[in-house]
């Protein structure tokens, strides 16, 4: 069984602010396999603190630094498939095989394609006597379901950090511990 006792906040793992604790089990077995902080509204502040004091330096960086941080997490992810197919086969109950295929293999590519993507993106484009300009915005939250856990996250997470935004994320508390993985990937 894992016990994470920390969250992921501003580059490092803290202790949450509140006592409490989940569990999360195995959908075909109901084993309690991970226990994990149950956050509370401060954590989400300091979180959401430290995406909006990272924004403007992220958002400064080139589109190639980006795309190279967005491959360095797809090799992460790469590197830990078998690990994230395992996980959330117990996690969600899909079978190990599917589990490789999808919940393996399309958060990976989720952030290859944001990263080849920004080779050709214009954030600026000239239009006729008008300048269109593509900025990021600030902090994105991210509340995912637990369906595709770390798909949905990928698919929220890479295009928000593609575009120099920085990010909170809420994963499901029925399957969290794949957003742990991508956590540990990151850090």
């Amino acid at each position: 069984m894992r016990a994470y006792d920390k969250l992921y906040i501003n580059g490092q793992w803290i202790a949450s602010g509140g006592t409490g604790t989940m569990s999360v089990t195995d959908s075909a077995t109901e084993e309690v396999i991970a226990t994990i902080p149950e956050g509370t509204a401060a954590d989400v502040d300091k979180a959401v603190a430290a995406a909006r004091a990272a924004f403007p330096a992220w958002s400064a960086t080139s589109k190639e630094e980006r795309a190279g941080f967005l491959m360095k997490i797809q090799a992460g992810l790469d590197a830990r498939t078998d690990e994230i197919a395992s996980t959330i086969a117990k996690e969600v109950g899909m079978p190990l095989f599917l589990s490789n295929l999808i919940q393996g293999g399309l958060p990976k590519a989720n952030f290859a394609i944001a990263a080849q993507l920004l080779g050709s993106y214009e954030f600026e484009k000239q239009e006729g006597n008008a300048l269109i300009v593509r900025e990021a915005i600030g902090v994105v939250g991210c509340i995912t379901p637990w369906n595709y856990p770390l798909h949905q996250i990928a698919l929220k997470v890479a295009p928000a950090l593609a575009a120099g935004n920085t990010v909170v994320i809420k994963p499901s508390e029925v399957a969290p511990i794949n957003a742990f993985i991508l956590a540990e990937v990151i850090h």
